[in-house]
């Protein structure tokens, strides 16, 4: 602005005294006018090139491996319902494969599903092929989780110790039961384990001392007299399947008339279907076309039916409850990857023990679901 008016005032003096000469005026002016501008253009082009601004696209964001190991703090906020996008915690993203129960497939797929409202970069692979297939895959490093519906064995713990140095660390996320059952307009309410014993296995370990073959043998007699009973169970790769030959067969063999299917929303969809059929699979598979038997067991002599309700279960009263669980390869004083952790804190969280309610389990006491966080939190 003060160069503008110097300019000004200097050009009314001129132009004052030196009438006659415009011409040679307006050449003496513009040269003492553009003489500023090309001195700055001079410095601006004597200015080194890298001082000069770029502008760039801006480059796409990819998650690194060193984010993985994110600390989490010490309190996780586990109700997802509370969280939106922008109160996720940093770090949550990646990929879960799940290797393993066929039982806990569909509490896997809904825990997922939840979990991926407040972390929408998770993927999740879930493959339901069997609790004896969880072991091996996180033993190899093809899983992340294995969800098993028994409790892992001596040797599946040995050769994951040989490979890794430390053993599989296995965490009880949900209480289930395994239930016998028939038709929902069959007549018979329940069974013994002995009968339970003579109507699966060929060995007859539980102390039976015959066979049973037909609906007349055990008093069922709406079939007709020789009609035989139709079994149904699950496949050797199931835990329940191995649950159910400790529980129920006393270790025995099955019977080669067992028909074995790969999930137990089959068995009870083929038992459902049947005429004169009888099978085991996990109680959380229930539905309205059939029905689950209470068991008979000894009690000081007598027996004493049980029924597979929430109470006797969770008690542990009902002969085949049990503990369903997610194993993990934690090595030891090493807190868990900050993806499995947040997962699994959500799994063992009040919303995630809601859904365990809501869908025909039973969840886990807070007391145990308290200590098992300390040991995926530190």
């Amino acid at each position: 602005m003060s160069r503008a008016i110097s300019n000004k005032n200097i050009f009314e003096k001129i132009h004052s005294s030196l009438k006659g000469e415009k011409l040679l005026v307006c050449l003496w002016l513009g040269l003492f006018l553009l003489l500023p501008m090309h001195v700055n253009a001079q410095s601006v082009e004597d200015e080194p090139a890298s001082q000069v601004p770029i502008t760039s696209f801006p480059q796409v964001e990819t998650v690194t491996s060193n984010e993985r190991t994110i600390e989490l703090p010490d309190t996780i906020p586990t109700n997802l319902a509370a969280l939106n996008k922008q109160d996720s915690l940093a770090g949550v993203y990646g990929s879960i494969s799940s290797v393993g129960s066929d039982t806990l497939a569909t509490l896997i797929s809904l825990w997922s599903e939840r979990f991926k409202t407040a972390y929408p970069h998770v993927k999740f692979q879930i493959q339901a092929s069997g609790s004896a297939t969880a072991p091996q895959a996180l033993t190899q490093g093809t899983a992340t989780i294995g969800p098993m519906s028994r409790a892992m064995t001596a040797s599946e713990i040995s050769r994951f110790t040989q490979k890794y140095g430390y053993p599989p660390t296995a965490l009880i996320v949900a209480v289930d039961a395994i239930a016998i059952y028939v038709e929902k307009n069959n007549p018979i309410e329940s069974l013994t384990l002995k009968q339970v014993d003579a109507l699966f296995s060929a060995t007859r370990f539980c102390g039976s001392s015959k066979k049973i073959d037909t609906w007349t043998d055990i008093g069922v007699t709406k079939f007709g007299e020789n009609r035989e009973v139709l079994l149904y169970g699950r496949n050797s790769a199931s835990g329940t399947y191995d649950l159910f030959k400790k529980q129920a067969l006393c270790e025995g063999d099955f019977k080669a008339t067992v028909n074995e299917l790969p999930g137990s929303s089959s068995v009870v969809l083929s038992i459902a279907s049947s005429v004169g059929g009888l099978g085991y699979a996990a109680l959380g598979r229930f539905d309205e076309n059939v029905k689950a038997l209470s068991i008979g067991t000894q009690a000081q002599g007598d027996t004493v039916y049980i029924e597979p309700n929430t109470e006797n279960i969770t008690t542990g009263t009902y002969p085949f409850s049990r503990y369903l669980y997610i194993v993990v390869n934690k090595p030891p004083n090493e807190p868990l990857p900050v993806l499995e952790r947040a997962f699994l804190t959500f799994i063992l969280s009040d919303e995630g023990q809601k859904m365990v309610s809501e869908n025909g389990y039973y969840s886990v006491n807070k007391q145990l679901r308290d200590k098992q966080l300390v040991s995926i939190l530190r």
